[in-house]
């Protein structure tokens, strides 16, 4: 583990050392790409304008509310088209038709019919999240090791019973990591919505930033959305192994 961290800070710090090179050297003109330094100074003026943690909070609770949302709902639905043929003759064409819509198409609709209200990110995180979603929770719950089936069927269990109490404790690692690949991707799509129809939050700094060229405003939000990420992922990690410590033995074993 201790060996895995020290190639991770190092591969980290070889990118801020070419960084470095490349823009002190001049080899980049700042208006391109700034200095790492040029960057921490952007951060300490919008720390100082009052900007930076409000727009933190803004689409991290955008983020936090869509994916939820997408979440309630994927999950009973995956799980009833992956132990239901009628279910799934029902929810699996629609979902294959609307998840390979790009999200980012229905913006101006979430707009018409949502104004540049929250409700129209969490239109937007929806759409992009919850089909995907939906397809990878059922995936998860069919590849459930059927004995395990079997014995819900011997001790008399109902069809909502073996779903509820062997399906979805059976099939939760892995929807875990379902979660852990869509949280990301929610991220995407937020600042996709945020870009366009909104007055606050990280996507719409950046977007500010580019008409004023401020070049170093936009790189601070690219790299702080992906602090961020990298920062609730390991969190859904380390959830995880709390959860589930004999996969994770499992993992380490493979």
């Amino acid at each position: 583990m201790r060996k895995y961290t020290l190639i991770s800070l190092v591969s980290i710090l070889v990118v801020v050392a070419v960084w470095s090179i490349v823009t002190y050297s001049n080899m980049i003109d700042p208006l391109f790409l700034p200095t790492p330094g040029g960057t921490l100074n952007a951060l300490g003026e919008e720390i100082g304008e009052g900007i930076f943690f409000r727009d933190v909070g803004v689409s991290f609770y955008r983020i936090l509310m869509g994916f939820v949302i997408s979440t309630i709902f994927a999950v009973p639905i995956g799980m009833m088209m992956a132990t239901s043929r009628s279910w799934q003759a029902i929810c699996e064409p629609i979902v294959a038709l609307i998840r390979y819509m790009p999200a980012a198409a229905f913006i101006p609709l979430s707009i018409l019919w949502f104004g540049t209200s929250d409700m129209q990110k969490f239109f937007i995180l929806f759409l992009g999240v919850f089909f995907q979603e939906v397809i990878m929770i059922a995936d998860n719950c069919k590849t459930v090791n059927k004995s395990l089936l079997e014995v819900g069927h011997t001790l008399g269990f109902s069809k909502g019973e073996t779903t509820r109490n062997i399906v979805f404790r059976a099939a939760l690692p892995g929807m875990m990591d379902t979660f852990r690949t869509t949280w990301g991707w929610a991220w995407t799509y937020l600042v996709v919505a945020e870009l366009v129809a909104a007055s606050d939050g990280l996507g719409f700094r950046i977007m500010q930033a580019q008409r004023y060229l401020a070049t170093d405003r936009i790189v601070l939000g690219i790299l702080v959305i992906g602090l961020f990420g990298l920062i609730t992922d390991q969190l859904f990690g380390l959830l995880y192994r709390k959860m589930f410590p004999w996969k994770t033995l499992e993992k380490a074993k493979g």
